[in-house]
């Protein structure tokens, strides 16, 4: 079955259409590109000898492109660009590589499940790919786990067994390394599949790669550390590309205590990220919260402790009396309606007439209106507030 395999790989992408298919292909990037890398993740269940759950999807740096539908057996496009400027051919060709490869490697691992000591149930991952770097064609690499644990990668064109990984790590090398199309399949995968894939992903997603989106930043205090003691929480959310720098400061002196959580992603594919720091109650004062990100142009996001507890409470108050303010104004509407309808005064026609204008020395108008100035203030002063904080 692995004999072909092969073969049928040699005539997956290219079948013809470009005369480097039979020779190394190299892809270069200018020295200033960042670097990016297509992945391939791999995770398979087992949970017996005759029971597995496979999911695959592809990556590009940090954008999904592709997943693998177990249920109808197909590669779905996750981006509009997905296809890249490969034909449906050779993705069709792709698609029946993938199935043989998930098949085979699951009908592989549960006849070997007993000789590499895997105890059911247990999960396998692979993570293989390419990556451009400067000053480099690109840069290959293929890692596999057992149980969420390093357990080899593939270097040089052998298997390795991953640091720390054991006398197990070792005896599935040495067995893996014993079948030579294997390892021509996985080094034609890294060095002559993965380069003009890449390449061409990253030339029909530019845009969506070069997009840049502002981070939103606000603080809230964590539970606290210790008695006498606040624990700060600095939140970023929004950002995109994903590289971010987050500090505590006081002035321009960073803090070293200072801690930063996972970059985790969003639904809409931006960032979040917090960043804590605790302090002794007396000393939260004059600190604030920095970030930098490249979709601010040099101008640094800066949110001092405090400033958003008091914009905080003033629209709280904003809310509050905006809502009276209405209350009020619909019962001097309905008192005023009232009125109307039970005078002995009102008009026998049977016409409508004008409204009667408002009283200005009514005592209920009078509130309204100093109300209404009240609430101008306050959102005059929000907004000043906001304006001096950014």
């Amino acid at each position: 079955m692995l004999f072909l395999f092969l073969l049928f790989f040699r005539g997956l992408v290219w079948n013809g259409e470009s005369t480097a298919a039979s020779q190394p292909m190299e892809w270069h990037y200018p020295a200033a590109a960042e670097p990016l890398s297509f992945r391939i993740a791999h995770t398979s269940s087992f949970v017996n000898h005759s029971l597995a759950y496979t999911q695959c999807s592809g990556w590009l740096g940090e954008l999904q492109t592709y997943r693998w539908d177990q249920v109808s057996d197909t590669i779905r496009f996750v981006k509009p660009w997905s296809h890249g400027n490969f034909s449906k051919e050779q993705w069709q060709k792709l698609q029946a590589l993938f199935l043989l490869f998930i098949h085979g490697f699951t009908l592989e691992v549960q006849n070997f499940a007993s000789q590499f000591q895997f105890e059911y149930p247990f999960e396998l991952q692979i993570s293989g790919g390419c990556t451009t770097q400067t000053g480099k064609a690109y840069e290959r690499f293929l890692n596999g786990a057992y149980q969420g644990l390093d357990l080899l990668s593939f270097q040089g064109g052998s298997w390795e067994p991953a640091p720390g990984a054991g006398k197990q790590a070792q005896n599935i090398c040495r067995v893996l390394n014993q079948y030579l199309i294997v390892k021509k399949i996985v080094q034609s995968l890294l060095s002559d599949f993965c380069p003009p894939l890449l390449a061409s992903l990253r030339e029909a997603g530019k845009s969506e790669l070069e997009q840049q989106m502002k981070p939103e930043v606000w603080l809230s205090s964590g539970p606290s550390p210790g008695p006498g003691h606040l624990r700060l929480v600095c939140h970023v959310s929004g950002f995109h590309p994903k590289p971010v720098w987050v500090m505590w400061m006081r002035g321009n002196q960073e803090q070293a205590g200072t801690r930063q959580g996972d970059v985790l992603p969003n639904a809409d594919e931006t960032w979040y990220l917090r960043a804590t720091l605790d302090v002794a109650a007396g000393q939260a004062a004059g600190l604030s919260c920095r970030v930098k990100h490249s979709s601010l142009g040099g101008h640094d996001i800066v949110i001092p402790w405090g400033g958003h507890s008091i914009l905080i409470t003033l629209l709280c108050l904003t809310v509050i009396v905006a809502l009276v303010m209405v209350i009020l104004h619909a019962c001097w509407r309905k008192q005023s309606s009232n009125q109307s309808v039970h005078s002995p005064h009102m008009s026998n026609s049977a016409f409508p007439t004008e409204t009667k204008a408002q009283d200005p020395r009514d005592p209920t108008h009078q509130l309204y209106l100093a109300q209404e100035s009240w609430i101008k203030n306050r959102i005059l002063a929000w907004k000043r507030s906001l304006n001096q904080c950014w």
